[in-house]
């Protein structure tokens, strides 16, 4: 018997929810084979693979089919995962029984067929194929199968990357960044982690009131060390269900970093975390390039102005091509209303952009410099105001959550509270 390993799955697997609102963890560094019978499929793979959750994997595609695998597999040894295109039934339970003559232990494979009848499926299971997916397919539905072979149903759910820049600098992106972090924390009660990318002159130290001697530096500068017990000596806990990665914000060094420089950083946080926020700087080289794309979702901050309207759309479209099977990423407009400026209207820039903002957030100096200068988020500051709200409403967008509601209090509360601070 092939000694692939198994999911989980109903006997009649359900719809797949739409791309948009699912959250798909990507791969590990694994090796893929497909072979496919026809061009349709073998360019849907082809997609696939150039898909950023299977940016670590090494794909590999051929024709054939069935005969095509068994044949190759007759003198090399087998990959993490085959993908296999087949038409027919008979075929196919006796092509993967021959398989099993020359397939290495470990090897899991996924069946790309056009028959839909549950005894098939009950047939492939049996024989320990790991997924089965109806032709025609679309890169999404090869990138959700080969993705999901590494997310077992009882393992912890693998933490979603949530990427903050602003169009132009000034603009107020980490303060957004730090907010959401917050209401995420706060109001959605989900453990969180702010990675301030910016390693010069960060401000998620400033912002939150915290300095910490060690941060995000020693990760970077030390990749062979990282790990998660590594990574949690360098977090800084901020609330209970809030942490910080720090920024050194010193200029004793210089931070120039290849393309791949946070990938250890971040595969640990995605193993620990169920959400991480990266601050990430206005700046645009490979490291934050990778950043942006490799995020599971994407908000650009933007100011009511022309060179922040150019820098948007040019982000936009760029990361749209770069991940065409992911939500477009979403952007909010901030400053609002500076007195005496002239500004570019909201329903311009939604022309402009191809979408709404997700919020308008109005400039109001007095409390954001208030809440920077005392080290605190605004909910601290003002517990009504009404950007508290837009926080919220754009925490519940990045994540797919609802506000998580809070236990209605009793007469006893307040003394209960009480207790607590004493």
């Amino acid at each position: 018997m092939i000694s692939y390993a198994r999911q989980t799955q109903e006997e009649q697997p359900e719809a797949a929810p739409p791309p948009v609102e699912e959250h798909i963890a990507p791969a590990p560094r694994v090796s893929v084979q497909a072979f496919c019978e026809t061009v349709e499929t073998a360019a849907a793979v082809q997609a696939a693979g150039e898909d950023r959750r299977l940016g670590k994997a090494h794909l590999k595609i051929q024709m054939g089919g069935m005969p095509a695998a068994i044949e190759a597999y007759r003198s090399a040894p087998t990959p993490n995962v085959i993908v296999l295109e087949s038409d027919g039934r008979s075929d196919l339970l006796s092509g993967l029984d021959q398989l099993a003559t020359v397939c290495d232990a470990g090897t899991r494979v996924v069946v790309i067929g056009r028959i839909n009848d549950v005894m098939l499926y009950r047939e492939l299971v049996r024989r320990g194929v790991s997924d089965y997916v109806l032709a025609p397919v679309g890169a999404i539905d090869v990138v959700r199968s080969i993705c999901n072979l590494f997310s077992a149903p009882e393992a912890k759910a693998v933490g979603r990357i949530i990427a903050v820049v602003g169009a132009k600098g000034g603009v107020g992106a980490s303060t957004i960044s730090h907010n959401v972090a917050w209401a995420i924390a706060r109001d959605l009660a989900m453990d969180a982690v702010v990675a301030d990318l910016d390693l010069a002159f960060g401000t998620a130290g400033l912002d939150y009131n915290q300095d910490p001697p060690q941060g995000i530096a020693d990760a970077v500068f030390s990749p062979d060390r990282v790990d998660t017990a590594f990574i949690d000596r360098l977090l800084s806990k901020c609330t209970d269900h809030l942490s910080l990665l720090a920024a050194p914000a010193t200029l004793d060094r210089v931070y120039d970093f290849g393309t791949d420089a946070f990938d250890a950083v971040f595969d640990t946080l995605r193993s620990t975390m169920p959400c991480i926020v990266l601050d990430v700087p206005h700046q645009w080289s490979g490291w934050t390039k990778r950043a942006l794309i490799g995020a599971d979702d994407i908000l650009i901050v933007a100011a009511p102005d022309l060179a922040n309207l150019r820098n948007t759309k040019n982000l936009v479209d760029l990361l749209k091509a770069a991940r065409p099977n992911d939500r477009p990423p979403l952007y909010c407009l901030n400053q609002v209303g500076v007195p005496k400026r002239p500004e570019i209207a909201a329903t311009e820039f939604a022309k402009a952009i191809e979408s709404q903002p997700v919020v308008s957030i109005p400039f109001e100096p007095q409390i954001f410099g208030s809440a920077a200068n005392n080290g605190q988020m605004i909910a601290e500051i003002s517990a009504n105001h009404k950007s508290i709200e837009m926080f919220l409403q754009i925490a519940q967008r990045l994540t797919g959550r609802s506000e998580t509601k809070k236990q209605k209090s009793s007469l006893l509360s307040p003394l209960i509270e009480k207790l607590r601070g004493k």
